[in-house]
C-alpha cells in the first residue's frame, strides 16, 4: 500500500507540477485581489478533482467502447508524460499556448480554463490516473489510496496557488526552474517505465 501511495504521489505530483504552475498563475491572476485569487484557485482545484474522479471510475468503460486496451493507454500515457518531461527539463512549458493565454487573460473566470484544464488535469494526468487505478486492483483499498493521493496533490496545488506570489518571491525564477527540471527528470524515468510495461503487456 505504501509503495502504491508513493508511486501515485510522485507520478501525479510531477505530472500536475504545482511548483511549475506558480509563475503561470501569477501571470494570469497576479494583478487580481487576494480574495479573487483564492476563489480562482479553489474552483480550479475542485473542477480538476471532479474530472479526475470521473475519469478514474468511468475512463476504463469509455476506453472499452473505443476499443482501446490498457496497455495501449499505458504506452500513450508514457509518451505524453515523456513529452511533458522534456518540456520541464528544457524549461519549455507548452501546456498552455499563446492563444490560450491571450483568451484566458480576456476572460473573467480563468479557473476552469486554462487552470483546471489543461494545466492541472491534462492528458498526462488522466492517463496516469487510469494506469495507477489498474495497478491498484491488487492492493487492499488501492482505489482509495490512488484517489486520496490525487486529492492530496490537488490540495498541495491549491496551497501553492494560494501562496503563488510568496512562493515565486522565495524561490525566484532560478529556484522554480531548478525544481521543475528535477521533477521533469523523475517524470521522464516514470514515462519510460510506463512504455516498457505497456510493450511487455502487448507482447
Amino acid at each position: 500500500m505504501l509503495e502504491l501511495f508513493f508511486k501515485s504521489f510522485l507520478t501525479l505530483f510531477v505530472v500536475m507540477d504545482p511548483v511549475g504552475l506558480v509563475p503561470v498563475f501569477v501571470a494570469l491572476a497576479g494583478d487580481r485581489p487576494h480574495r479573487a485569487q483564492a476563489l480562482i484557485a479553489r474552483k480550479a482545484v475542485l473542477v480538476a478533482g471532479g474530472l479526475l474522479t470521473f475519469f478514474y471510475f468511468f475512463g476504463r468503460e469509455l476506453l472499452g467502447h473505443l476499443g482501446i486496451s490498457l496497455e495501449a493507454l499505458r504506452i500513450a500515457g508514457g509518451v505524453l508524460l515523456f513529452r511533458i518531461a522534456t518540456e520541464m527539463v528544457f524549461a519549455h512549458h507548452e501546456r498552455e499556448t499563446e492563444e490560450e493565454r491571450d483568451e484566458a487573460l480576456g476572460r473573467a473566470d480563468i479557473s476552469v480554463f486554462p487552470l483546471a484544464i489543461p494545466l492541472l488535469v491534462g492528458p498526462g494526468a488522466l492517463a496516469s490516473v487510469l494506469v495507477l487505478g489498474a495497478e491498484a486492483k491488487g492492493v487492499p483499498y488501492g482505489f482509495a489510496v490512488v484517489l486520496f493521493t490525487a486529492y492530496l496533490v490537488l490540495f498541495l496545488a491549491y496551497l501553492f496557488l494560494r501562496g503563488a506570489t510568496a512562493v515565486r518571491r522565495a524561490l525566484g525564477r532560478t529556484g522554480v526552474n531548478v525544481v521543475t527540471r528535477v521533477l521533469g527528470l523523475l517524470l521522464a524515468a516514470l514515462a519510460v517505465q510506463y512504455v516498457a510495461d505497456g510493450v511487455k503487456g502487448l507482447l
